[in-house]
């Protein structure tokens, strides 16, 4: 008979596996859900950042709260829940009626109902692991668990190609029979092994103080990359700053709440650990350095890279994801490695090596020309796999290890939503770095190109491009010069174009060459964050101090120098 650790294993990285790809199988397929709803969404921005950021918005605020209620209910039955709701979900996606406008506010309602089930999912699965696996076996059982969720990110982005060749409706009802197979399977096979404190009570005034602090904050940071009156994105807007700055304030009070009520949704007092404390912030900064280097690099290939080797813009969305490819692999390799050598010596050494070697990749590819050699690119992004496999299952293990039994959920979904926030901080941060310096290049560099091209009548139709509009025309699959000389006001120029210069135009070199050194330049910018980043995330992850396990006697005299264990 199968042991129950292993059942719980692939139900949960089954779970994991399914989520993470969800997560991602939308970017690569958003040309093909749009023109499958009649939208166009180079002029239907704010659809296009929904439909990207609303699952992950409503993933992140859940997580804590949905951790802590597992810890009250029992988090094989919420992680079950999860599953049932998650497929619902999905169905409801592929099911979507309405097209236009309608059509497009149904699948951003439906995503949010896959967003619930993801929250469950995750916010249980490494708890269940936990309780599952003993000690010297949970930094293996959560590298498997986390190869999947990294894996299965970036197994959607070729997935989602794929599936979106035949109907846009195929890429969120591949998870259908998996969720049902999922849900049925964790109702019969899963059980709860963790510790139930009786008669807890729901913490309300704590939860709406995390959950509209964050929900303000992801809300802002989302509005601030859409424009806002002549600049190209929205910082300024008093309603991104009145969300930034109610959203943070929520935030700051919600430690000071937590302290004033008898059953908290989280425990304060667990960040007296150092272990738990700084695994924690070495996974913040980890995730904010990191978050948003894969979507910077998806548009690089798909915006540059891919159309100046021969690929069709309505191509380059799915070779992306299967260039990223080597990153998926590097994962692959080293996540349950590390999880396993971590079980055996600690957390401590990979995972802080694990982030100076990030560092070092960043760096590497602000090296990198924008017409580079793929053998390099993928050299440095499998190595950059490898280091965040090296990094992940020896941090989640240190933070799992380090908490009471009895708050393994909620530790568990602070654990995902600090990563979870940290990406879309990420995210944010990279965008605003590019559009920054897209504003400023673009469309000087566009006129230099036209004037280049011989045709300088045209250099004045670029003076007010949309930086958003060009990166997003890219990174959907759009060629942006078709959707630029086809403007009504430039209808009479265009006409007396030789058709060999327009043909030139809208070709597969023109756009790539013109628009790289200015977003190479902002790119470059936000490598060096990214490695800066990394840097201070391994500066974190050697506070952390050496092995602890709660509630076990570490072996060995270095290991007894301990932090003190969490107050419960």
């Amino acid at each position: 008979m199968v042991e129950y650790k292993w059942v719980a294993l692939s139900n949960t990285t089954i779970g994991t596996l399914m989520a993470s790809i969800d997560g991602t199988i939308v970017l690569i397929s958003l040309p093909a859900i749009f023109r499958g709803i009649s939208i166009d969404p180079l002029t239907s921005f704010e659809y296009l950042l929904w439909i990207l950021f609303g699952y992950s918005l409503v993933t992140s605020t859940l997580l804590v709260s949905f951790g802590r209620i597992s810890d009250m209910y029992g988090r094989v039955r919420m992680f079950n829940l999860g599953f049932a709701i998650f497929t619902v979900g999905s169905l409801l996606c592929a099911a979507t009626p309405s097209t236009g406008d309608l059509g497009a506010s149904e699948l951003i309602v439906f995503r949010i109902v896959q967003g619930v089930g993801g929250a469950f999912l995750f916010s249980n699965s490494a708890a269940i692991l936990t309780d599952a696996f003993p000690p010297r076996e949970r930094g293996k059982a959560l590298g498997i668990n986390m190869t999947a969720a990294i894996a299965g990110s970036l197994v959607g982005l070729v997935l989602g190609g794929v599936l979106a060749i035949f109907d846009w409706r195929y890429i969120f009802l591949v998870s259908v029979p998996v969720g049902a197979l999922g849900t049925v399977w964790s109702y019969w096979k899963l059980k709860d092994t963790g510790m139930i404190r009786k008669g807890q009570r729901l913490d309300v005034w704590g939860n709406l103080t995390f959950a509209s602090g964050l929900t303000l904050l992801i809300l802002g940071v989302t509005y601030a990359l859409e424009p806002y009156g002549s600049s190209p994105m929205g910082w300024l807007d008093p309603w991104v700053i009145a969300s930034l700055a109610a959203g943070l304030a929520l935030l700051v009070a919600f430690p000071f709440v937590e302290t004033k009520v008898p059953d908290p949704m989280f425990h304060m007092g667990l960040f007296r650990n150092r272990m738990f404390s700084a695994a924690n912030l070495a996974g913040v900064l980890s995730s904010v350095g990191r978050g948003g280097v894969q979507i910077m690099l998806i548009i690089l290939l798909q915006g540059i890279w891919l159309p100046l080797h021969g690929i069709s813009y309505q191509n380059t969305p799915f070779w992306a994801g299967v260039y990223m490819i080597p990153m998926i692999a590097g994962f692959a390799i080293m996540g349950p490695v590390s999880g396993y050598l971590s079980d055996k010596y600690g957390a401590r050494t990979f995972a802080t090596v694990a982030m100076f070697i990030t560092a070092g990749t960043f760096l590497a590819l602000s090296f990198l020309p924008y017409d580079f050699n793929y053998a390099s690119f993928a050299l440095i992004i499998f190595v950059m796999g490898m280091a965040g496999g090296l990094f992940a299952a020896p941090n989640i293990a240190s933070i799992m290890n380090a908490v009471p039994p009895e708050h393994r959920g909620a530790a568990s979904g602070m654990r995902a939503t600090l990563q979870n926030t940290g990406q879309t901080i990420s995210l944010a941060i990279f965008f605003t770095i590019i559009i920054a310096g897209l504003s400023s290049g673009l469309p000087g560099a566009l006129s230099s190109a036209m004037v280049s091209a011989g045709v300088p009548q045209l250099a004045s139709a670029f003076s007010s491009i949309s930086p958003t509009s060009a990166l997003f025309s890219a990174f959907l699959g759009y060629n942006p010069m078709l959707s630029i000389l086809a403007a009504p006001q430039l209808s009479g120029v265009v006409a007396l174009i030789p058709k060999a210069t327009y043909a030139y135009l809208v070709g597969q070199t023109f756009f790539p060459n013109a628009i790289a050194p200015a977003f190479v330049s902002a790119l470059d910018l936000s490598f060096y964050i990214g490695a800066a980043l990394s840097i201070a995330a391994a500066l974190a992850s050697l506070l952390r101090g050496y092995t602890y396990i709660h509630g076990e006697t570490t072996v060995g005299a270095s290991e007894r120098k301990e932090a003190a264990q969490p107050a419960d």
